[in-house]
């Protein structure tokens, strides 16, 4: 079935009334309201037409206003204006912003109506935003009925693949880009680039730093992104050779990406040495938090703290969230705390990050509770799906199933979200943990009436249950589906010997472990790592 047909199907609006989309969902209600000037300023205009319109709609998409966009999409439709290819591509980026996915298919039934559908420019456009909403099909299937394709929208095709953690796709793609003689563009490269980086694909990556060089394309472009690949690859002798090779065509932006991959790779005077010849930035500042976050390197981040106190980015929303992910993946959860109390701006990235810290660190009920606070003193910042799937996760690792469940319910009902394959793997796995093995096969069977097709999260979720409770047939049922979809995943093997393990299946357990050898499978070594400050103290090693 093609896109086209699966979105008509999707219509639930006469076109001619698209306010009635606005009065389907919460935050567009408060959309109209807080943009009902956007409409009168437009009216004051006496000669209007759809390229001044869609030169606004352009404008208000690169500066992120996207309540604005959709304000002014109303406004144009209600007022029987000519809607063109050039409306709909920065309408349907916004709609990908957007919570849940409704608006979006019937944005794009509007489309078919009106017969706009079928340009490369908005099939490319409707691809990007399928492919945001997690509909990979849908994205895949409107990239196959586009006639004349061009670079733009095989970028969009490989974009989508890598978005959805298919990196080896993705490369796929590539591969037949060469082959047809697609021109490549620096974002082609970059795309590449971190689909090796994602696959740990050295010799590739570097095949692609000589197409760079071969082609003569733009280094200064580039540059950032084989910074970004040699760091990954633990290489960072050759992303300084990279940094040091444009001389003085080095920006801010490739300077901060090297300032982060020199700290995740642990090389701080390197790091240090460059921060102390540009002013510190919060992008910079930012970056290496980042990096201190992965290596849970708690002395580091908080040198970069002070230096954030010192130069007073503290105001910085986004900064301090990512301050407030270093303390808490470095353990101190009350430092994490102090610090989300002290942020005068929250955002939901803010109340979803403490959130998730509690329930990583076992704090359930704190995290609950500090989910309730965000509903009642949130001023006016709404839980997205993220935020739910960090309450369900909390709830179901405390055991707190009847929260998680009323959270469950809330998602939908309340803030009409749509529920993702992960927030009924979370879900699932809560109610297994609690020993509700009936009621998890229940909702599973409601996520497939209402049309989520299960993924091999849903199915280790399954099996993961299955084994707590001891449900053989259920269980081998949910393995067979596992397997299929990750044949060659050693972590797959490992959950179903152990549920056979748990049941008493050892002649099973002995099996999987022979096909394991065949295949050339072998368990991920655990590891974990404490980082410590040397007993050599380096005195102003973080200089400005």
């Amino acid at each position: 079935m093609s896109v086209s047909h699966h979105c008509i199907r999707c219509l639930s609006y006469k076109t001619r009334n698209l306010g009635a989309i606005v009065s389907t969902g919460v935050l567009l209600i408060k959309l109209q309201k807080r943009y009902a000037h956007t409409r009168h300023s437009l009216e004051e205009f006496p000669h209007r037409d759809t390229y001044s319109f869609n030169s606004q709609l352009a404008s208000y998409v690169r500066n992120g206003d996207i309540q604005a966009t959709w304000s002014l999409f109303c406004h144009m439709h209600c007022s029987c204006c000519h809607l063109d290819a050039y409306t709909f591509t920065p309408v349907l980026s916004a709609c990908s912003a957007l919570p849940g996915t409704r608006h979006g298919k019937q944005v794009h039934g509007l489309m078919i109506k009106i017969g706009v559908d079928t340009g490369t420019i908005t099939k490319t456009a409707l691809m990007n935003m399928y492919s945001k909403y997690g509909c990979l099909d849908d994205s895949v299937r409107a990239f196959k009925e586009i006639e004349l394709k061009d670079v733009v929208t095989w970028n969009a095709l490989i974009s989508s693949f890598f978005r959805h953690g298919l990196a080896e796709k993705a490369l796929d793609v590539f591969a037949t880009m060469r082959r047809e003689r697609v021109p490549l563009s620096e974002f082609t490269l970059c795309s590449v680039l971190k689909a090796c980086s994602s696959l740990k694909a050295f010799r590739l990556g570097k095949q692609i730093h000589g197409l760079v060089v071969v082609f003569g394309r733009d280094l200064v472009i580039l540059s950032t992104a084989l910074v970004d690949f040699y760091s990954d690859m633990e290489c960072i002798s050759e992303a300084l050779k990279v940094f040091s090779s444009l001389n003085s065509m080095v920006d801010n932006v490739m300077r901060n990406s090297l300032i982060r991959g020199c700290i995740k790779n642990r090389k701080y005077k390197e790091a240090f040495s460059i921060m102390s010849k540009m002013r510190p930035n919060v992008v910079a500042l930012t970056s290496a938090l980042g990096a201190c976050s992965e290596n849970s390197d708690l002395w580091i981040g908080k040198q970069i703290h002070c230096v954030t106190i010192r130069f007073g980015f503290t105001d910085d929303t986004q900064l301090c969230n990512v301050m407030l992910d270093m303390y808490a993946k470095c353990g101190k959860i009350l430092s994490a705390r102090t610090l989300f109390d002290g942020i005068s701006q929250k955002c939901v990235v803010s109340w979803t990050s403490m959130i998730d810290a509690y329930g990583n660190h076992g704090y359930g009920l704190e995290a609950l509770e500090l989910f309730k606070l965000m509903e009642v003193k949130g001023n006016g910042v709404m839980p997205n799906s993220v935020t739910f799937l960090a309450i369900l996760s909390a709830c179901g690792h405390c055991g707190l199933v009847e929260e998680g469940q009323k959270c469950f319910k809330l998602m939908r009902d309340k803030y009409d979200l749509e529920l993702h394959q992960e927030h009924y793997a979370c879900f699932i796995d809560a109610l297994g943990r609690a020993g509700q093995i009936d009621e998890a096969w229940y909702v599973f069977d409601d996520m497939i009436k209402n049309g989520t097709r299960p993924t091999a999260v849903i199915w280790t979720a399954l099996l993961n249950a299955c084994s707590l409770n001891q449900d053989i047939a259920r269980g081998e049922f949910a393995a067979k589906h596992l397997l299929k979809f990750e044949p060659d995943k050693p972590g797959n093997y490992v959950l179903l010997s152990n549920f056979y393990a748990t049941v008493g299946r050892w002649d099973s357990v002995n099996n999987l472990r022979d096909i394991m050898r065949k295949k050339g499978l072998a368990k991920e070594i655990g590891s974990s790592r404490v980082t410590q400050r040397s007993g050599k103290w380096e005195p102003g090693i973080l200089k400005f």
